[in-house]
């Protein structure tokens, strides 16, 4: 049994009772407004909500909000979903627009992380404190995710509940809240003079030589490399239009296909006259092989960088077979990417201004670009101190 005390709410919105009930043989109380949101277009009849709370003045603001937003028209129906069924609408309906590999990330996010901490929580019920618990259990794991990864982890999250918010499902998004661990920002690893100069002779007369010199001196991420196209090469101008990359899916049949840029932005590079005769010796290569391989040649991409039948490279062959030369030249934790810093911070002592050298790599932003290579190297500091020398000796004499 239930005992009931009614007093009426302002301007006969809805009514507040107190409620005691038994559970577990306790006695247990609590408040409870009702308030009317609409009629059933049907039957006409009344919809009314209820709203619980330890206290009067809990369940009344409640009960007021809800008959504000009734009479401004902006009151939506609590959502019945939990996260788990938010996040497969999210999935399947609102990254339309995002890369292929990238969606294979977040669902694997989901899979192996979200959905096992969060799933089975309504979605109106999530709060910062379940999802900062679900952060710093990652952490803390047996096999802990990485502060990056927990970022990861935290963006993947908000979009979803951002999009939540958005559809009216969520007043406010709750990760906004949330405190993710400080990342370290690793120290990038170019090569320097002696090394490049190393690198060059090491790769002369391998199959990749010209992928990996192109990638050194234009500073074209792999993917932009291994996609750059014939028709966004310029011989006559001594221009390269970087505006797609070709990527391998991880799902499905694992094929190449092109994709945007990975700031989605296009862009024109002038790079020294030595890469265009580079590309000119690329041409002349894949000439001799298109003859050698007759009828079984086939290069439907106007691909540049192509194997013996004229198919596209494989990321994965390429990255093996350059960890395997540097392991040689006794530089084994070199990455592929590193020939990008490299190219960067040889173009910043050269006197490259940060916005060329954005522009050139194709940050979103030039902010990126100072984030990345704000190290001043030994060379550029050098130079610094003997050109301060000059200008002191100017002054004063």
């Amino acid at each position: 049994m239930a005992n009931k005390k009614s007093t009426r709410g302002a301007q006969g919105s809805g009514t507040i009772r107190k409620k005691t009930v038994m559970r577990n043989g306790q006695e247990y109380t609590y408040w409870e407004a009702r308030v009317t949101v609409g009629r059933d277009s049907g039957t006409g009849k009344q919809i009314q909500r209820s709203f619980t709370g330890k206290t009067q003045k809990e369940v009344r603001e409640k009960m007021q909000a809800a008959a504000v937003a009734v009479n401004e028209n902006t009151y939506s129906e609590p959502s019945k979903l939990t996260v788990s069924e938010w996040l497969e609408i999210w999935q399947s309906e609102f990254l339309g627009d995002v890369k292929p590999r990238t969606v294979d990330s977040y669902k694997t996010t989901v899979k192996n992380h979200i959905k096992p901490a969060l799933g089975a929580i309504k979605l109106q019920a999530l709060s910062a404190v379940d999802i900062q618990k679900m952060y710093n259990k990652a952490g803390k794991a047996e096999k802990p995710l990485s502060p990056k990864s927990i970022k990861n982890l935290h963006g993947v999250l908000h979009k979803a509940l951002q999009q939540a918010v958005e559809l009216g499902y969520l007043k406010y998004n709750p990760a906004d809240a949330c405190k993710i661990p400080h990342i370290e920002q690793a120290a990038i690893k170019p090569l320097d003079d002696e090394d490049i100069a190393k690198f060059i002779e090491a790769v002369k007369g391998h199959k990749y030589e010209n992928v990996y010199l192109t990638t050194l001196f234009t500073g074209m991420r792999e993917g932009e490399v291994i996609g750059l196209t014939w028709d966004c090469v310029d011989f006559k101008n001594g221009t390269i239009f970087v505006n797609k990359q070709l990527q391998k899916e991880r799902a499905g049949t694992g094929q190449y296909n092109f994709i945007s840029t990975k700031s989605g932005k296009v862009r024109t590079i002038t790079p020294a006259p030595f890469v265009m005769s580079v590309l000119k010796e690329q041409q002349r290569k894949q000439f001799k092989e298109r003859c050698a391989a007759q009828e079984l040649w086939s290069n439907e991409k106007n691909l540049v960088f192509t194997n013996e039948l004229g198919g596209n490279l494989s990321a994965q062959t390429v990255y093996l077979h350059f960890k395997k030369i540097v392991k040689q030249m006794g530089l084994p934790d070199t990455r592929f990417h590193d020939l990008r810093h490299t190219f960067a911070t040889v173009s910043l002592e050269n006197g490259d201004s940060i916005k060329t050298v954005q522009e050139n790599l194709g940050h979103s932003t030039a902010v990126t670009t100072l984030n990345i290579y704000s190290h001043v190297t030994e060379k550029m500091r050098t130079e610094s101190a003997s050109k301060m020398e000059q200008f002191i000796k100017t002054v004063t004499a």
